[in-house]
């Protein structure tokens, strides 16, 4: 058991470091992308089903709350959270249609948004991020595997290089939590303000 722990921690550690090499421009894009949205008074909308789901709650509640700084709270907000709001649109129209129809009501040109999903082909998610492009809103994917249909149609898109679902989210939330803090460190910390 102790060599099964050994290899699947190795493991996780070997995926995030060629993601880490392979994303490291893009990922500062994106916390410019994020700070600059910020700036203007824009949002942050993340969603994803299952897992995705909590990882785009837990990041949008490090945004409104605090991450490593004391500062004001950013306006982020996880689509997945409502029940009565997923479950009437999931009952009055389809389930393809939870995140894509709040986005409409919510989402602002210049938002930016960022649909996570493992495999890169929940329809929910990306017929979500059809409806912010058409809204004007900046769309970021957190996906794996080979990326699916999703990482073709965002601005940014971030894939973990691996087929284990486990691994493709411990990435993301490492990569959430990663962006999360160069946003504070951008936009409160005085060695990065500006930068």
């Amino acid at each position: 058991m102790k060599e099964l722990i050994i290899k699947h921690f190795q493991e996780s550690c070997k995926i995030k470091e060629k993601f880490m090499k392979e994303n490291l421009d893009t990922i500062v894009e994106v916390v410019h992308l994020i700070s600059n949205a910020f700036k203007d008074g824009k949002k942050l909308i993340l969603f994803g089903n299952g897992g995705s789901a909590t990882d785009a709650s837990h990041i949008a509640g490090e945004f409104v709350n605090r991450f490593q700084k004391e500062r004001p709270g950013l306006p982020a907000i996880a689509l997945n959270t409502d029940m009565a709001v997923i479950t009437s649109i999931a009952n009055d129209y389809e389930y393809s249609q939870i995140f894509s129809r709040q986005l409409k009501a919510l989402g602002d040109e210049g938002d930016v948004v960022i649909g996570i999903s493992t495999s890169g082909n929940s329809t929910n998610v990306i017929k979500a991020v059809e409806s912010a492009k058409k809204k004007g809103m900046k769309t970021v994917a957190f996906t794996g595997k080979d990326g699916g249909k999703l990482s073709g149609k965002v601005d940014y898109s971030f894939i973990v290089p691996s087929d284990s679902t486990p691994r493709i989210q411990e990435t993301h939330i490492t990569l959430g939590h990663i962006i999360c803090q160069m946003v504070e460190e951008s936009l409160f910390g005085e060695h990065l303000k500006g930068a």
